[in-house]
């Protein structure tokens, strides 16, 4: 992404609605696979750290890295969050073979050229059992201003994504969309209206908005924990585990 994307996110990801329940969603699978012990886990992709950020706080046991293979991410992450950061290519991760006992890929696989080698490398630091949780854009029909403005390579379908991650050698795999309420929404600002001045739709929103988003995910994430997958959103949150 360009660095005045960076700095948006580190701006806005400890508050906007967004990544608030990007980071709840991520944060409830690995507290369902690492619960309350010193897990090691990789934020692959970590961006200005603010998903290390907030779920240190929730779970301060964890020991976390992160990498980004851009040099403003790795920096603002290091004044943000309490974990080692690397500056490194998801496709080429500095760490041995089964190092982790989790890794996470938020929202960074879509602007990988070869997606199919983070998973590779995201498998291979993994320990035996150990679990990786992706997020990635749904629907191409919803390519719009913001992939543009983020460097975006490519949106997903749910199938394609748990495809991709069978063929990284990834056992049990299993999916689900999410923001789902607000898809309407989304696809008519995306689609029908004018960009923003700004690129894209990483920003502080009224209060009022605000307010209204994260009723809506607090809704989303009642169903997802309580019934199970979503179908349809314009994200999907994938888990799958190495086998082995």
């Amino acid at each position: 992404m360009e660095p005045a994307e960076y700095r948006k996110m580190a701006a806005v990801e400890d508050g906007m609605w967004y990544y608030r329940a990007l980071h709840a969603h991520v944060g409830r699978e690995l507290t369902a696979h690492c619960g309350g012990w010193a897990a090691k886990i990789l934020d692959a992709g970590c961006g200005t750290g603010g998903l290390i950020r907030r779920l240190t706080a929730t779970e301060p046991a964890w020991r976390w890295s992160g990498v980004d293979v851009e040099p403003l991410a790795c920096a603002l992450a290091r004044e943000r969050c309490a974990g080692e950061i690397r500056e490194a290519s998801v496709t080429a991760l500095p760490f041995a073979v089964g190092e982790f006992d989790a890794v996470v890929s938020a929202d960074v696989l879509y602007h990988v050229d070869d997606d199919a080698a983070a998973l590779w490398e995201a498998h291979r630091v993994l320990r035996p059992g150990g679990m990786l949780v992706v997020n990635v854009p749904a629907y191409r029909w919803l390519w719009s201003y913001h992939d543009a403005a983020t460097q975006a390579r490519r949106r997903y379908g749910r199938g394609e994504a748990m495809a991709k991650l069978r063929a990284a050698g990834f056992g049990p795999v299993r999916a689900t969309h999410w923001n789902a309420l607000l898809l309407p929404l989304v696809a008519l600002r995306r689609k029908l209206l004018p960009a923003p001045a700004g690129g894209s739709d990483v920003q502080h929103y009224p209060p009022a908005v605000e307010w209204v988003c994260n009723l809506a995910m607090a809704g989303e994430s009642a169903w997802l924990r309580r019934v199970g997958r979503l179908p349809f959103g314009t994200s999907i949150l994938a888990v799958a585990q190495k086998t082995g």
